[in-house]
């Protein structure tokens, strides 16, 4: 890598493998248990994800704004396509930036009607944290109602990615 900003990409190609084993993970709680508070939870969380991206994607100047940070009706059916939407359009907003854009400071309003300012790596790093966060928490919860939990380590999927390109 030889910039701040493949950096970023790179970590954005490893959060969109990560979320597809998250998905594959919600896939793997048996059907008796998708109806649980657990499994509802989780399913959320996962929504929430794609959202919060969307939303800052809306702050950076791209696209529409997000209807809801924390979706409340959320069919797991619904999760895979909202992923994939969220996922084309920071692949198309990642693949030009260069290092000089990730010092660029916005301004912006947050969901609560605060105003804010920050620069495009301190959004991008966030992000970045945020998605960790959320990935363990949906892990535990799809443990607790009996599925297999993503292993969604970065250094997992960086050996992963050695190894496939030898």
């Amino acid at each position: 890598m030889n910039s701040i900003a493949d950096q970023f990409r790179h970590w954005f190609e490893y959060e969109k493998d990560a979320n597809a084993k998250v998905l594959a993970s919600l896939e793997s709680v048996p059907a008796a248990e998708r109806s649980s508070p657990t499994f509802q939870k989780a399913v959320k969380l996962a929504a929430h994800l794609a959202m919060a991206r969307r939303i800052w994607l809306h702050r950076l100047g791209i696209g529409e704004q997000a209807r809801e940070l924390f979706p409340q009706t959320v069919a797991l059916a619904d999760l895979a396509p909202s992923f994939h939407a969220m996922e084309r359009a920071w692949t198309e907003y990642l693949a030009p930036l260069t290092d000089a854009d990730l010092t660029q400071v916005f301004d912006y309003q947050s969901l609560d009607g605060g105003h804010f300012r920050n620069t495009v790596a301190e959004v991008l790093t966030q992000l970045y944290g945020h998605s960790h966060y959320h990935r363990g928490q949906i892990a535990s919860l799809v443990k607790a109602g009996g599925g297999e939990p993503a292993k969604t380590d970065f250094i997992f999927w960086a050996r992963e990615t050695i190894l496939a390109e030898k």
